[in-house]
């Protein structure tokens, strides 16, 4: 026998070995298969991603206007409720201020922060009862709704409809004034009603 043969007969099997299949390989059931004595996972198989639609910007929401009788109008299209928070608020704009006022019951001759905010909400069905400042702070939903936003803390309450504020600070005449919303809301908890 040729001194050469072993050589070549063990480099035509290692060839054909590395021309077959391994059974080994691949696993029909996705477990971890064996090759050289070692777990090898299998490849896993994905189905392809499903596209996502992208979500449209929401477009922002046309601002109420401020009226020289101190007063504010509804920008059209606005939702129901929002049409009915500014018409109460309306109703209460040039009232005095008195702690603790709309709070026995929502009609009152003066309104506090917090009383003015639960009036106002109360117009459209949106609050069942006059709440302090505190109460406010968890009332609604979370965070800064899309129409209204309440703006609250232990010690003052004030609202944004449609862009204007409603509050009873930041005027030189105090009470329950429609304003630009122009102050700072650090320290304030921002709640909304649902859908608003």
């Amino acid at each position: 026998m040729s001194p050469r043969l072993p050589t070549v007969l063990a480099a035509a099997l290692a060839c054909a070995a590395l021309a077959a299949p391994s059974a080994f390989a691949d696993s029909p059931t996705g477990g971890a298969a064996y090759r050289d004595g070692k777990a090898a996972q299998a490849p896993v198989t994905t189905a392809p991603a499903t596209p996502v639609a992208p979500v449209p910007p929401v477009a922002p929401v046309p601002a109420a206007t401020l009226v020289g009788d101190g007063t504010a109008v509804a920008p059209a299209g606005a939702p129901d409720a929002v049409v009915k928070v500014i018409a109460a608020a309306n109703q209460i704009a040039m009232l005095p201020y008195r702690y603790g006022g709309g709070h026995r019951r929502f009609a009152d001759t003066a309104y506090d922060c917090s009383g003015s905010v639960s009036f106002a909400l109360n117009g459209a069905g949106l609050i069942p009862a006059p709440l302090a400042s505190t109460g406010l702070m968890s009332w609604g939903d979370p965070d800064a709704g899309r129409w209204i936003t309440v703006y609250s803390n232990k010690d003052h309450a004030f609202m944004v409809i449609a862009g204007l504020r409603f509050d009873t600070s930041g005027q030189r005449t105090t009470g329950s004034r429609w304003q630009p919303m122009d102050r700072s809301t650090r320290g304030f908890v921002a709640r909304h009603p649902v859908g608003l």
